[in-house]
Order: C-alpha cells, then structure tokens, then sequence
C-alpha cells in the first residue's frame, strides 16, 4: 500500500481535483490519499477565528459567508449530476452551518481548533462525491478516529497503527482510501491539529502506521531544489536525499517539505518522493537512507530570527554556565537554532520570540544581553560537507561582501549554517548559487 498526499494548490482549483483523481486512479496497487484543504481555506479560517475571538462577530459572519460562498461556486465546476451536486451543497451548508452556530459561543482555544478543521474536513469529503459521480470505489477514513496526539502534543503511533487498522479492515477489498491531513484529536478527546504545514505530518505518520512501500508529497515544484526558485532564477531539483539531509532543509526553511514530517518514515524506512501534480511525468526528489552522493545539495533560508548574545566574564573557566542559560529557554519551551561560544559570551538563535521578553529578563543576571532582531539563518546542506575539500573555501568566497553574524559549522556533517541580516538573504543566496553550484 502505498501514501500519495496532495497539497492546497492541488487541489485548490475543481480542474486540479478532477487531475489528481486521475492520478490515483492509475496506481497499481491499494492507495491512500492524504488531502489538505483548498488553497487559502486555511488562512480564512484563520482569520475567522481571530474576529470571533476579538468579538467581530458581524465581520466574522461576513468572512464566513465569502468562504461559504467559493464553495458554492467549486461544486459547480468540480460536480456534472444533479444528484451530486446537491449532495455537495447540502454538505457544504451543514459546515458552514457549524461557523454561523459558533458565532454565538463563546470563544475558546479548543473551539478555534474546531474551526481550522473544517478545511481538511470539507476537501476530502468533496472530493469523495466527486470520486463517487465518477463510480471510483473508495472509503472514507476519517482521520479524527486514527490520528492522535498526547499530552506532550507527539503523535501516538502506535495507537494510530492499531486503530487505522481496523478501520482499514472494515473495507477489506476496496484499493482506494481518502483521508484528511492536519487534523487530529488530542489527549482530551478535542478536535485538535499537528500545526500548519501538518498534512506532510500525517502523511508520514500513515505511512509508518501501515509499512507503506512509499509516501508520495505532491505539490506544485518538481521536487526539493537546490535553491529558493523565488528568490533565485535557475536552480534545479535534487535526485535524491538522504533523510538527514531532507530533515535539516525541511527544519531550516525549505518551503516543500513540514519539518517534522521526515521522522516517522526514517524511522519505518519508508522512501519519501516530492513529487509534481503539475508534472507527474517529473523525476522529482527520493528520500531514503542513502544520500546517494557527497558535496553540497541545497541551500535553504529559515526568516524571522532572534540573535540573542549574553557576555558575562563570569563565564571565564566556569562550569554549568551554559546549563543555565538553556534552562532559561527550556522553561519557556523555545528552542535554540544555533549557538556560538567564545571565552566571554555565547550567542544563540531563536525562530519564536512569543516569550522573548520573559527570556530576556531572566537572562540579565547572568550579564549583558543584547538581541538583533529581523535575522535569516542560511543553510548550506548536503552529504558529508564538513569533511569535502575546499567546501569552506568556495563557500565564504561567495559571500565576501555579506555581513555575517554567525557560523555554526560541526554540529552536523551535513550542514553549515550562516546568520545574516534579513536584508541580505536574496543577494547571499543568489551568491550562493553561482559561487557553490555555478548557477546564476
């Protein structure tokens, strides 16, 4: 069995549903597909919540007509028989039905995850009426009777494995299955989510759960790149990663894949492909243990960091200093990206400064603190790199002119990071295009 996940642009137009039902419908052997909601559902969703939450119930009603309204106008083009179409409709207006009736609860954490899953919630199941208009025989699995999380927020994989099990045993004979991406429940039973970017998430999670032969990413590129294509004009997809490699691009800013989704099929062994819905003719990228070759693969650029720098001469010859600095970020559940050290300081990076004022005041005990806001981590990744010859040294004459504030270089054999000024992240990775894959 086999996982095929399809991303908002693949299926944010009717055209595109009815292309990936035909890619489904071709495999060879049973399939599972993990849906997203449409492109810019989530986002609308989003901003309902916030009017509800700020008390804009009348612009929140506005909002959730809009919405209501685009999928109205979807049907009509992704659905021929009548039949059909009202079935579409008459499921349509029951979510949307679900929106107006929260207008008048009050608001509440638990009730904002209610309203992000209608998206993944209704995707699938149009695009389970349209599978059914066609006479594809499929089922439904819905992903809030497998998918859990617990207390800690971590996936339960092995209560996932069971339960999707049994409900993959109660349609024992048919090939294809439908699933929404995202949502789960937590702990508590609540409807809740694996963060936005989590349907690549569920896909690896599913995957794991059944020993699938592959887990298919398809979006709208050809694969991992070995640059930001827009940000830079010519770069090329990457053959093949290995996992180490697609985790550290994934985890510092390659847009094409969720960070966390790399774990669970390294740890099964189930080969990931990044696939084009656009292009399925497409190589693509492949995703497995060996990276295939040495050198230098991608450059990735992960926004918004904090630089934090502590300078104490206390540090001087002193031990459990660092312990508790990081205590500081581990009670305010922050993690570090990279960290620098010298005799007198340390320096240290952060992608999420929600606590960023209580971890400033605490810090300041320990000595001076400054913070340089509006950084971009830059990451050069590939196989081995820390010990190919001469990678340093075309690596810093392609940034001569590129003010950098940090280096972090060792901590893993497949990855040399760089923090510079948000300013400078075009121009550092058009540089580093031409200078580290002669492409400009």
């Amino acid at each position: 069995m086999k996982i095929m996940k399809f991303g908002g642009t693949s299926v944010g137009k009717p055209e595109r549903m009815h292309h990936i039902a035909g890619l489904v419908t071709k495999q060879t052997e049973p399939t599972i597909v993990v849906l997203s909601a449409l492109s810019g559902t989530t986002n609308a969703l989003v901003e309902i919540g916030d009017l509800i939450a700020k008390g804009d119930r009348a612009v929140a009603k506005q909002a959730i007509d809009k919405l209501e309204a685009h999928y109205q106008d979807f049907i009509l083009s992704l659905l021929n028989k009548p039949e059909a179409v009202e079935k579409a409709k008459a499921m349509i207006a029951e979510h949307f039905e679900f929106l107006t009736i929260i207008l008048k609860i009050s608001f509440s954490e638990a009730l904002s995850k209610d309203i992000l899953a209608q998206g993944e919630l209704l995707s699938t199941k149009l695009f389970c009426i349209y599978l059914e208009e066609q006479g594809i025989h499929h089922a439904l699995l819905p992903a809030l009777e497998f998918m859990t999380i617990d207390v800690n927020d971590e996936p339960q994989i092995g209560s996932i494995k069971v339960k999707l099990t049994q409900l993959l045993q109660q349609h024992a004979g048919k090939k294809f299955f439908v699933t929404q991406g995202y949502i789960c429940r937590n702990a508590r039973g609540e409807v809740d989510n694996l963060k936005r970017g989590g349907s690549d998430y569920t896909a690896s999670l599913v995957a794991a759960a059944i020993n699938a032969s592959v887990c298919e990413i398809w979006t709208d590129i050809d694969g991992m790149h070995n640059n930001d294509p827009r940000m830079v004009k010519k770069t090329m997809p990457i053959e093949q990663l290995s996992f180490d490699e697609a985790a550290e691009l994934a985890y510092f800013g390659a847009k094409i894949l969720h960070p966390a989704s790399i774990w669970p099929a390294q740890t099964y062994k189930i080969p990931v492909r990044l696939l084009n819905t656009m292009q399925p003719e497409a190589r693509g990228t492949l995703i497995i243990e060996e990276a295939g070759s040495v050198g230098v693969k991608a450059v990735a650029a992960k926004d918004n960091i904090t630089a934090i720098r502590i300078k104490s001469s206390r540090m001087l010859l002193a031990y459990g200093f660092l312990r508790k600095i990081f205590e500081v970020f581990e009670k305010y559940k922050t993690p570090i990206d990279m960290i620098a050290t010298s005799e007198v300081a340390v320096s240290l990076t952060i992608d999420n400064p929600a606590n960023l004022k209580n971890i400033l005041k605490e810090l300041e005990p320990f000595g001076t603190v400054e913070i340089d806001e509006n950084q971009t981590i830059i990451s050069v990744v590939g196989n081995e790199i820390s010990q190919t010859s001469n990678i340093i040294k075309k690596l810093f004459e392609s940034i001569v002119n590129i003010p950098v504030r940090m280096v972090a270089y060792g901590g893993s054999p497949h990855n040399i990071s760089l923090l510079v000024p948000a300013a400078f992240k075009t121009q550092i990775l058009q540089q580093l295009n031409k200078g580290m894959f002669g492409l400009q």
